[in-house]
């Protein structure tokens, strides 16, 4: 299905510009626009995507949406990921039914704006959110921690704190990577539609078993 209408958050910044949240960005749309350099490698923090084309990759697969961060009309300062899990994952054993949160980001100079809850936001309003499990699997030797001034603790507060508005909870699994430090979080938003049956699913799959 697809391709979905496009969404758009218009946020003005503290230095007077405009700052547009947009869903489902095209690969095309992609291509016109800059990335911002602080999505790149750090002392000890390497960002998952690195390259635009990575995101407009993303951006040509079935039923993803590429949420950006745009300041200016030009330059993508924040980004979200809403896609279908590799196919090498646990997550993809129960087919279309789950969606993950693969990535959210915002560059260091636009942190604490806010940017990141209006990212969430517009994956959200994705047309079939309803009929999915949407998760997030949250691995602490991936976060920012230098550039967020936080210990692992508290970056995984702040990001309870930013997907529960969403319908989003934590969910237990015995999942290995999530089970190496107990910093790491797994949370999943279940859309009103999941049937009982698909519910049961997600939760035999949780431990790698099945029903």
């Amino acid at each position: 299905m697809g391709p979905f209408p496009q969404n758009e958050i218009l946020l003005a910044t503290p230095e007077g510009g405009e700052l547009r949240i947009r869903s489902f960005c095209t690969p095309e749309q992609i291509r016109q626009l800059n990335f911002d350099r602080q999505f790149g490698t750090h002392a000890h923090y390497r960002s998952l995507y690195t390259r635009r084309e990575s995101l407009e990759k993303i951006a040509a697969t079935p039923d993803a949406s590429v949420v950006l961060a745009i300041a200016d009309g030009k330059h993508i300062v924040g980004f979200g990921v809403l896609a279908y899990p590799d196919p090498e994952e646990r997550w993809a054993q129960l087919g279309p039914l789950l969606m993950e949160v693969n990535a959210i980001e915002v560059s260091r100079p636009w942190r604490v704006r806010r940017i990141g809850k209006a990212i969430v936001r517009m994956m959200m309003v994705h047309p079939l959110i309803d009929e999915k499990i949407v998760y997030f699997v949250g691995y602490s030797w991936t976060w920012d921690l230098d550039g967020n001034r936080l210990s692992a603790q508290q970056y995984r507060r702040m990001m309870e704190k930013l997907f529960e508005p969403f319908g989003f909870q934590e969910y237990e699994t015995n999942e290995p990577n999530l089970c190496l430090k107990p910093e790491n979080i797994f949370m999943a938003r279940i859309g009103a539609r999941v049937s009982a049956e698909d519910q049961n699913r997600f939760k035999w799959l949780r431990f790698g078993m099945t029903p």
